[in-house]
């Protein structure tokens, strides 16, 4: 018999898509997957995927409203009640906190009720979820080496993407990209990040080579109107790509943030400038930033520095040496870590045995 495995992750597409990945990797070893998540991207995306999910109520901690604070707190009480109750009507035999608000709740229910407990961390340090279980998991994958967690208890598996992408001339063709055009492809994440789109849509509309936008749906309509009723013949905007992988393949740069979306980056071999979030908790996204710089596969630009004319410098430098680009490219390739999904899933069935 297929042996049930829940997992808990929400609130960012972050979240979500690395843990939508494991749960490929275990229904491809007949194992039956449930999810367990709040009313964030997960709400359409693990639906969309052929999961079932099964809501909690659960909201992020506020560390600066004390009154929000409490709330979350409450709720994160009521949440464990709930949690317990979905694991004792599914029987899981092991349960995956995959990070978010949601992983908490469940992973408390998952300990108070005996259930094998996996963790996993996206970022290159230990969330405050993961902090505050790790004692309890029977392993905590990491997606980075973490100084002082080095234990048995800890294995570096990668962060888990989705499979790469494979067909570069039909990626290119899909975006309606000549094989002799170079392709700069922008992104923020799933909500976009407004520093990069205003610099890139200021920096790089009219250049001599495409661009290819995901800005996400905060900024689309005011970025589409700086674009103007002619936009240029360069510039493709969008609010989102899906699937995702085609527009790393089809490119030949990238500039994004720094969140674990480098490790998307990474399995499908591009070179990057990476603007890290300056905002991100414990600034792991520049520790995500320096670990491709220091590897040869990534330039890093602080977002305080980030203008339209660094970029638009930067980008032009990187495309007019070739050499260099394509070093990057292989430096970002072997930082890739394809096994990862398999690597968290195995660690899971092996829990659940």
């Amino acid at each position: 018999m297929a042996p049930p495995i829940v997992i808990a992750a929400g609130g960012t597409a972050g979240h979500v898509v690395p843990a939508l990945a494991v749960a490929d990797a275990l229904r491809a070893e007949g194992a039956r997957v449930v999810f367990v998540g709040g009313e964030r991207a997960e709400r359409t995306m693990v639906p969309e995927a052929g999961y079932e999910l099964r809501p909690i109520a659960v909201e992020g901690l506020s560390r600066s409203n004390p009154l929000k604070a409490a709330r979350a707190g409450l709720k994160a009480a009521a949440a464990v009640g709930a949690a317990r109750r979905i694991l004792r009507d599914v029987r899981p035999d092991a349960v995956l906190g995959a990070g978010g608000y949601v992983a908490g709740p469940v992973g408390v229910a998952a300990v108070a009720r005996r259930v094998a407990l996996v963790l996993a961390e996206a970022d290159s340090h230990l969330g405050l979820t993961n902090r505050l279980l790790a004692r309890w998991a029977r392993r905590v994958c990491l997606a980075f080496p973490i100084e002082g967690r080095d234990g048995e208890r800890y294995l570096v598996t990668g962060r888990p993407v989705p499979p790469p992408t494979t067909d570069r001339a039909g990626a290119r063709a899909r975006f309606g990209l000549a094989p002799d055009e170079t392709c700069v492809l922008v992104f923020g994440g799933s909500l976009g990040a407004r520093t990069i789109n205003e610099a890139a849509v200021q920096a790089l509309a009219g250049a001599d080579f495409r661009v290819l936008h995901a800005c996400g749906h905060r900024d689309y309509e005011a970025l589409r109107a700086r674009l103007g009723s002619d936009p240029p013949t360069n510039y493709d905007l969008r609010e989102y790509i899906t699937p995702f992988g085609e527009a790393l393949l089809a490119s030949d740069l990238c500039v994004a943030r720094a969140g674990g979306s480098i490790f998307e980056i990474a399995a499908h071999g591009r070179p990057a400038i990476l603007v890290p979030y300056p905002y991100a908790s414990a600034d792991h996204q520049s520790s995500n930033a320096r670990w491709m710089a220091d590897n040869g596969a990534a330039v890093v630009i602080r977002d305080a520095e980030l203008t339209p004319a660094r970029l638009a410098h930067t980008v032009g430098e990187l495309l007019a040496d070739p050499s260099t680009l394509a070093a990057m490219a292989s430096a970002s390739a072997a930082l890739a870590r394809p096994q990862a999904a398999s690597d968290v899933a195995h660690e899971l069935l092996a829990a659940a045995r």
